[in-house]
């Protein structure tokens, strides 16, 4: 029984100091004097390519998560139509430049004739004003085809920025209605993290403040960042925000901003909706505490 007693002992002692141990290591981690934090995930910028006339889709080059670069070909839609209109246009256009053509002919001979006195007047200003009116024409058949090749430009669904194809929201054969997703793209060149602060913190935050992220995933890899953007106006948090205490308080929201030339090197790792927290420099003297100190910072020294 002694024994028993002993060990129960033993092993309460052991918890309370680990317990002990666990409080103290918390305690010093977000007690950081010159430093502030708080909670959010890892954002990013979604785009939606989406179609610009009506009409079926003909094919999709890129799947979910799929890399693209900007400017990579993603959709096409079918073009028969179009390019039947692009080919009546330029007959078009050939018909009326043979128009003009002769209106500028019979223009010239009558100024020739006027200028002789061997012509009415009225006669001098019909040619004149039929070689005007060809003119129009042939500018007019001129924009008809500008308007119908951008249209099979606009038929060509292409990335605008370097990210990762979230979801594919149509496929080949749909009939679509103008303004139709047809992808949703993340924009991996632009993530950053949301988190809120109180009022006697957030008066401290400035744009282009230092920041480092700490993901959940990775709690040894602080990811550098700046901060972009300081809410002017404070609001009541949303249910997102981890804590219940934090909820129940006017906050200011803040943006923290991936460095891109980072993202840029590990672009094909970036994971948005991790969370983490976003720790903030007040005090652009203090020294990063040892777990946000970066790699190549650790390398250097």
């Amino acid at each position: 029984m002694k024994k028993v007693i002993i060990a129960t002992v033993i092993v309460c002692a052991a918890a309370l100091g680990f317990y002990a141990v666990k409080t103290y290591k918390h305690n010093a981690r977000y007690n950081q004097k010159g430093f502030t934090y708080g909670n959010g995930r890892l954002e990013a910028t979604e785009i939606s390519i989406a179609t610009k006339l009506s009409g079926k889709l003909d094919k999709v080059y890129a799947d979910e998560g799929d890399m693209v670069n900007a400017g990579d070909k993603l959709a096409l839609m079918q073009l028969n139509v179009l390019n039947a209109e692009l080919a009546m246009a330029k007959a078009e256009l050939k018909q009326k430049e043979s128009k003009l053509l002769f209106a500028t002919g019979e223009r010239n001979r009558y100024k020739t004739l006027d200028m002789k006195q061997a012509t009415t007047k009225e006669a001098a200003e019909k040619a004149e004003t039929n070689y005007l009116s060809a003119l129009a024409e042939v500018e007019a058949a001129k924009a008809k085809i500008d308007r119908v090749q951008a249209d099979i430009d606009d038929s060509v669904l292409t990335s605008p920025v370097k990210g990762r194809i979230q979801y594919k929201l149509a496929e080949p054969g749909e009939v679509l209605n103008s303004g139709d997703g047809v992808l949703n793209l993340v924009d991996l060149t632009d993530v950053y993290m949301t988190f809120f602060l109180p009022e006697e913190i957030a008066g401290k935050v400035a744009v282009g403040s230092d920041a480092r992220i700490v993901l959940d995933a990775a709690p040894d890899v602080p990811i550098p960042a700046k901060i972009t953007f300081v809410s002017s106006v404070a609001q009541f948090t949303p249910k997102t925000v981890e804590t219940r205490e934090e909820r129940q308080k006017l906050m200011f929201r803040v943006k923290a901003k991936v460095d891109p030339a980072l993202l840029e090197q590990y672009i094909e790792y970036v994971k948005t909706g991790l969370p983490g927290e976003a720790w903030v420099r007040l005090d652009p003297k203090a020294p990063w505490p040892d777990f946000l100190v970066l790699k190549r910072d650790r390398a250097a020294e």
